[in-house]
């Protein structure tokens, strides 16, 4: 494939340079038309209306609540939540499922920029609280409640994760009728049960379960069309963690600013950095350790007392390099009365999408996800496991 000059970006190849700068042209006109606002004022108050309308019904719902039902929903909300889901996908790459791995990664790492940005686009309520009763049984609860409603991000996640996980067992493993009909109704049951938890415990609306999980099938119908193309891509592509740290790049410059400041920017700069980490690692050390050859689990090559070896290796390794990047929060101040001067080149552009805590906590989890993918296996090789 031909490389295109510095004008189009050094070292990127045609389509890469035209897919950043239709990227780069999109923010432009997002700011440029202030569209954000527009489609806000369009949006939002029929959301809003929606939530109220809603607020009598989810009380009556409430009226069979249950101390049972509570802790089962919450223990249900917290098993189908993104931080669930990043301790368990270590775990997935050390057991040798890497493609399933890295494919469930990045997938939600689109799901997560998605459904926080449609959030910040609508910024439309959740259910008012009182008079609904919620719960928040954790401290990722509480935070969860200081987002806007629409979607559903649990509703979406369980959508786009459990029907790709269901795509890929199918795909790669035995099945049947009957394994097929089995999954699907696994799938149905477990999002009916999300859904229904969501506005039991107060955090959302029946009109955010509906758009969260309508949103997660068309996510997951894209992602099904294109996921062969991204992991190829990503294995064996040209410039890949050039374009990639461009396009992360331009995906914070490009996440919309919401009405009030929420937690979703923080979530979305995380699985950025843990996208373009888990990219970088895997696109290095391909070869080495994330080929089909490699040994899965319950193998003779891997069996399940060699597999606990890894996890009692890997998890303190990823605790050092975390605590290793932390960093005193006291000198960002200084770092950006520094950075002043970038701030006026790009000022046309969300202030908060280039602030310095951005960046730091972009590193910090690219640096994580590159430990999980690189560092912690060639630690199993050095040990044999």
């Amino acid at each position: 494939m031909e490389v295109v000059a510095a004008a189009g970006g050094a070292g990127l190849t045609r389509w890469q340079a035209a897919a950043l700068s239709l990227v780069a042209g999109w923010v432009w006109a997002a700011s440029f038309y202030d569209l954000t606002r527009r489609t806000r004022r369009l949006v939002q108050p029929w959301v809003t209306r929606r939530v109220l309308a809603e607020t009598p019904a989810i009380l009556r719902f409430q009226r069979i609540h249950h101390k049972l039902l509570d802790n089962f929903f919450s223990v249900l909300s917290c098993v189908v939540s993104v931080p669930f889901y990043t301790g368990f996908l270590p775990l997935l790459f050390w057991s040798g499922h890497s493609k399933l791995a890295r494919q469930m990664t990045l997938l939600m790492a689109f799901c997560d920029y998605l459904g926080n940005a449609v959030k910040d686009i609508v910024s439309a309520p959740r259910p008012s609280s009182p008079p609904v009763r919620r719960v928040t049984a954790t401290e990722d609860e509480k935070e969860n409640a200081m987002e806007y409603g629409l979607p559903s991000s649990h509703a979406l996640n369980t959508v786009c994760l459990m029907g790709y996980l269901l795509h890929y067992v199918l795909t790669y493993g035995p099945h049947g009728s009957i394994m097929i009909a089995a999954g699907l109704c696994l799938g149905f049951v477990l999002v009916m049960l999300v859904g229904i938890a969501r506005i039991y415990l107060g955090m959302h609306s029946l009109i955010d379960v509906i758009v969260g999980i309508c949103f997660g099938i068309m996510i997951l119908a894209f992602w099904l069309t294109v996921h062969d193309h991204v992991d190829a891509f990503v294995v064996s592509g040209q410039n890949v963690a050039s374009f990639w740290a461009g396009l992360s790049l331009l995906t914070c410059f490009a996440y919309p600013k919401p009405e009030f400041p929420t937690p979703s920017f923080e979530y979305h700069t995380a699985f950025n950095g843990v996208a373009f980490g888990i990219v970088f690692g895997i696109q290095q050390t391909y070869f080495h350790f994330h080929t089909p050859d490699v040994p899965l689990i319950f193998s003779r090559q891997l069996p399940l007392l060699a597999f606990a070896g890894r996890v009692l290796v890997g998890i303190p390794t990823i605790l050092v390099v975390k605590f290793s990047l932390k960093v005193d929060n006291s000198k960002n101040k200084t770092d950006a009365k520094q950075a002043g001067y970038l701030l006026k080149v790009f000022s046309l552009f969300p202030q908060k999408a280039y602030d310095v805590d951005t960046g730091i906590r972009f590193v910090q989890y690219a640096s994580l996800a590159w430990s999980v993918v690189d560092l912690v296996p060639a630690i199993f090789t050095h040990l044999n496991l």
